[in-house]
């Protein structure tokens, strides 16, 4: 049993409670970056997930102005195939986790939109873009772990007597996570990842995800090195009434047009699929406090643990007995949430699953 691990969401292009009230939103800024960063880390949160959509600020320079505005938690920052040649990003992270004290952690993203990566001057299909990761990771865990200069003959990429300085502070590299619905992302998640973090599903489908990735994993000897998370939102309030308020403001007034955006933009992701085929054939809930509606408005991870304490504790349990430990979460406002996490119901997890650990100890 994996001691259990939280990582806390940076939201990078800004924040709100209400995503239908214009005059709700908190613009992104250095300040608002810093207070979310100072509420995770006094909320214990070990790790903080760094966003990189086209509406969000640069993570890279984001994260190391936030290392240097903070003192223990880790920076998940994304590796995304094409926009950064693979030696200087190997270069940029290792020079990130020397001068962080091993403070950073790789997130692989292939990208949710086709749209977004052709703007972006990224011309490969989803598929294309795995397999570019699949080379690119490759390449950084060689360039990490490599005594002498590397040579590499890929489809996309070819090196010759390629080396950096420094090497990796964290041995034998920073840790891979990665969150991905495909048979693609599953395939580079046995063969790479850590930690494979799934978004909101119910308890059968993610068992049976699990199943298939440790499979998958087997292949590669690795079926012991992967580990499991849950990329989910959290409204957590005193009381069930008061969280269900709050959860239902944050969609109040969201017009139909912000939600066919989500549903088109974003329709080549298997993951984001999946998340509206869980909203459109189950309704508002898919388990008594996994609620589906900020999938109306936010593309991606939208499925949100709504509850009071005790039973938003229960959720995430449900999650931690199928064989999770890694919990990525965000929440609304998102300083504010994680304090509410951390008081009321990261204490009920930590002292139920310790006691576990001890027993089975």
């Amino acid at each position: 049993m994996l001691p259990l691990e939280f990582g806390w969401f940076l939201p990078t292009s800004g924040d709100s409670t209400a995503y239908g009230d214009r005059d709700q939103a908190v613009p992104p800024s250095l300040e608002m970056f810093t207070r979310v960063v100072a509420a995770a880390e006094a909320a214990g949160f070990e790790y903080m997930l760094v966003p990189v959509a086209a509406a969000c600020w640069d993570a890279y320079i984001s994260s190391a102005i936030m290392i240097g505005r903070s003192k223990s938690i880790r920076m998940l920052v994304a590796a995304r195939p094409g926009y950064i040649n693979p030696v200087l990003l190997a270069k940029m992270i290792a020079a990130f986790d020397q001068l962080s004290g091993g403070r950073v952690a790789v997130n692989l993203i292939a990208g949710q939109s086709d749209q977004e990566a052709v703007a972006e001057g990224i011309p490969w299909s989803k598929e294309q873009r795995y397999e570019v990761m699949d080379e690119e990771v490759e390449i950084l865990k060689a360039l990490w772990t490599a005594k002498g200069e590397v040579d590499f003959d890929g489809r996309f990429h070819t090196l010759r007597g390629a080396r950096i300085a420094p090497k990796s502070l964290q041995q034998p590299h920073p840790r891979f996570y990665l969150g991905g619905g495909s048979g693609q992302a599953w395939e580079i998640s046995a063969k790479h990842a850590d930690v494979h973090l799934f978004w909101g599903d119910t308890c059968e489908r993610i068992a049976a995800n699990m199943r298939e990735i440790r499979m998958l994993a087997a292949r590669h000897w690795r079926q012991d090195r992967i580990g499991f998370g849950m990329r989910l939102q959290i409204v957590c309030r005193e009381t069930e009434g008061e969280a269900w308020d709050a959860a239902n403001e944050l969609v109040r007034d969201v017009t139909e047009a912000q939600t066919r955006y989500i549903k088109t933009h974003f329709a080549t992701s298997v993951a984001n699929q999946r998340v509206q085929e869980l909203a459109r054939t189950r309704g508002d809930l898919i388990a008594p406090h996994l609620w589906t509606g900020i999938t109306k408005v936010r593309p991606g991870a939208g499925i949100a643990v709504v509850g009071n304490p005790q039973q938003c504790a229960d959720t995430l349990q449900t999650f931690i007995d199928l064989g999770c430990h890694s919990f990525c979460l965000s929440g609304y406002l998102h300083d504010a949430e994680a304090e509410r996490f951390a008081r009321l119901v990261r204490p009920l997890l930590i002292e139920r699953n310790e006691a576990r650990m001890r027993t089975a100890s």
